[in-house]
């Protein structure tokens, strides 16, 4: 299962947040991508592939990273 839940324009490239699985096991994906040649959106090796629990943690601490700021 892959699943696109939203993609974010950043500049030329975007950051897409994905629901995956891999070997059973499924996780929450972060990453940019960037337009090829061809252009076709392929990923970077920047970003983040968490379980969900972990996600969750990560998160929190941006939700309060935001209410720290203002």
């Amino acid at each position: 299962m892959e699943k696109t839940i939203k993609d974010i324009e950043k500049g030329e490239d975007l950051i897409r947040v994905e629901l995956s699985e891999f070997k059973g096991n499924q996780y929450v994906g972060v990453r940019i991508y960037y337009m090829d040649d061809r252009g076709d959106w392929k990923p970077t090796r920047k970003g983040l592939t968490l379980v969900p629990d972990v996600m969750v943690q990560v998160r929190d601490a941006l939700n309060q990273a935001l209410e720290d700021l203002g």
